[in-house]
Protein backbone atom coordinates (compact mmCIF):
# COMPACT_ATOMS: atom_id res chain seq x y z
CA UNK A 1 0.00 0.00 0.00
CA UNK A 2 1.56 3.38 -1.19
CA UNK A 3 2.18 5.95 1.72
CA UNK A 4 1.86 9.67 2.26
CA UNK A 5 5.89 9.65 1.23
CA UNK A 6 5.39 7.98 -2.06
CA UNK A 7 2.73 10.92 -2.92
CA UNK A 8 4.47 13.67 -1.94
CA UNK A 9 7.07 12.61 -4.26
CA UNK A 10 4.61 12.91 -7.33
CA UNK A 11 3.39 16.50 -6.35
CA UNK A 12 4.72 19.57 -7.34
CA UNK A 13 3.42 22.07 -5.01
CA UNK A 14 5.14 23.85 -2.35
CA UNK A 15 4.79 24.24 1.32
CA UNK A 16 2.53 27.70 1.01
CA UNK A 17 1.82 29.02 4.09
CA UNK A 18 0.63 32.52 5.88
CA UNK A 19 1.36 34.05 9.21
CA UNK A 20 -1.92 33.72 11.76
CA UNK A 21 -1.25 37.69 11.49
CA UNK A 22 -1.80 38.25 7.91
CA UNK A 23 -5.07 39.70 6.69
CA UNK A 24 -7.23 36.85 4.74
CA UNK A 25 -6.80 39.44 1.81
CA UNK A 26 -3.31 38.47 1.64
CA UNK A 27 -3.90 34.66 2.22
CA UNK A 28 -6.98 34.69 -0.22
CA UNK A 29 -4.49 36.03 -2.61
CA UNK A 30 -1.88 33.45 -2.15
CA UNK A 31 -4.78 30.98 -2.93
CA UNK A 32 -5.49 32.81 -5.86
CA UNK A 33 -1.81 32.81 -7.17
CA UNK A 34 -0.82 29.33 -6.72
CA UNK A 35 -3.92 27.91 -7.36
CA UNK A 36 -5.17 26.06 -4.11
CA UNK A 37 -6.86 25.93 -1.83
CA UNK A 38 -5.68 26.13 1.84
CA UNK A 39 -2.32 26.99 3.29
CA UNK A 40 -0.69 26.19 6.31
CA UNK A 41 -0.81 28.47 8.84
CA UNK A 42 2.97 28.54 10.73
CA UNK A 43 4.09 30.68 13.48
CA UNK A 44 7.99 30.52 12.36
CA UNK A 45 8.45 26.74 12.21
CA UNK A 46 5.34 26.16 14.58
CA UNK A 47 2.24 24.92 12.58
CA UNK A 48 -0.79 26.16 13.70
CA UNK A 49 -3.51 25.68 12.04
CA UNK A 50 -5.14 25.69 7.95
CA UNK A 51 -6.58 28.24 6.05
CA UNK A 52 -8.88 26.98 4.12
CA UNK A 53 -11.48 28.66 0.97
CA UNK A 54 -13.79 26.96 3.21
CA UNK A 55 -12.88 29.07 6.04
CA UNK A 56 -12.92 32.37 4.03
CA UNK A 57 -16.66 31.47 2.74
CA UNK A 58 -18.08 30.83 6.06
CA UNK A 59 -16.55 32.63 8.31
CA UNK A 60 -15.90 35.67 6.40
CA UNK A 61 -17.81 36.01 2.82
CA UNK A 62 -21.41 34.92 4.70
CA UNK A 63 -20.89 36.68 7.67
CA UNK A 64 -20.35 40.19 5.28
CA UNK A 65 -16.75 40.79 6.68
CA UNK A 66 -14.32 42.58 4.77
CA UNK A 67 -11.30 39.85 4.03
CA UNK A 68 -9.02 43.31 4.25
CA UNK A 69 -9.72 43.41 8.06
CA UNK A 70 -9.93 40.15 9.29
CA UNK A 71 -6.68 38.56 10.61
CA UNK A 72 -6.38 34.45 9.37
CA UNK A 73 -5.47 33.94 12.79
CA UNK A 74 -9.47 34.95 13.47
CA UNK A 75 -11.11 32.01 11.05
CA UNK A 76 -8.18 29.38 10.81
CA UNK A 77 -8.72 25.86 11.89
CA UNK A 78 -7.19 25.27 14.64
CA UNK A 79 -7.96 21.71 15.16
CA UNK A 80 -6.12 20.28 12.76
CA UNK A 81 -5.83 16.89 11.58
CA UNK A 82 -2.27 15.58 10.69
CA UNK A 83 -0.37 12.60 9.39
CA UNK A 84 3.43 11.30 8.91
CA UNK A 85 5.18 10.36 5.61
CA UNK A 86 4.38 7.13 6.56
CA UNK A 87 0.78 7.26 6.92
CA UNK A 88 -0.87 4.50 4.44
CA UNK A 89 -2.95 6.85 1.50
CA UNK A 90 -5.92 4.76 2.21
CA UNK A 91 -5.92 6.04 5.49
CA UNK A 92 -5.81 9.77 4.54
CA UNK A 93 -8.62 8.89 2.34
CA UNK A 94 -10.42 6.96 5.59
CA UNK A 95 -9.23 10.23 7.72
CA UNK A 96 -10.98 12.96 5.24
CA UNK A 97 -13.99 11.31 4.70
CA UNK A 98 -14.74 10.76 7.98
CA UNK A 99 -13.50 14.49 9.45
CA UNK A 100 -14.64 16.08 6.21
CA UNK A 101 -12.23 17.62 5.30
CA UNK A 102 -10.17 18.40 1.91
CA UNK A 103 -6.41 19.20 3.29
CA UNK A 104 -3.52 16.88 5.75
CA UNK A 105 -0.77 18.57 6.78
CA UNK A 106 2.40 16.00 6.34
CA UNK A 107 4.53 16.05 9.60
CA UNK A 108 7.52 14.26 10.28
CA UNK A 109 8.12 14.71 14.12
CA UNK A 110 7.18 18.74 14.62
CA UNK A 111 8.43 19.70 11.16
CA UNK A 112 6.22 20.12 8.51
CA UNK A 113 6.84 18.20 5.42
CA UNK A 114 3.69 18.79 3.03
CA UNK A 115 0.35 18.70 2.47
CA UNK A 116 -1.68 16.36 0.75
CA UNK A 117 -4.99 17.35 -0.69
CA UNK A 118 -8.06 15.28 -1.85
CA UNK A 119 -7.45 15.99 -5.38
CA UNK A 120 -4.23 14.59 -4.72
CA UNK A 121 -5.83 11.47 -3.38
CA UNK A 122 -7.72 10.98 -6.11
CA UNK A 123 -5.39 11.63 -8.99
CA UNK A 124 -3.13 9.37 -7.59
CA UNK A 125 -6.44 6.31 -7.74
CA UNK A 126 -6.81 7.50 -11.18
CA UNK A 127 -3.50 6.87 -12.45
CA UNK A 128 -3.33 3.69 -10.43
CA UNK A 129 -7.07 2.53 -12.19
CA UNK A 130 -5.63 3.40 -15.44
CA UNK A 131 -2.80 1.47 -14.87
CA UNK A 132 -4.31 -1.73 -13.91
CA UNK A 133 -6.85 -1.44 -16.61
CA UNK A 134 -3.55 -1.14 -19.07
CA UNK A 135 -2.26 -4.08 -17.79
CA UNK A 136 -5.27 -5.99 -18.17
CA UNK A 137 -6.12 -5.49 -21.45
CA UNK A 138 -2.33 -6.26 -22.38
CA UNK A 139 -3.25 -9.87 -20.37
CA UNK A 140 -6.45 -10.14 -22.51
CA UNK A 141 -5.15 -8.97 -25.55
CA UNK A 142 -1.32 -10.42 -25.10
Amino acid sequence: MKSVAELLKKCSSGLWRVKPTDSVFAALQLLAQYEIGALLVMEGPKLVGVFSERDYTRKVALQGLSSKDVKVEDIMSRNVFMVTPNTPVRDCMRLMSQKKIRHLPVLEGPTVVGMISILDLMDDIIAEHEMTIKQLQLYIHG
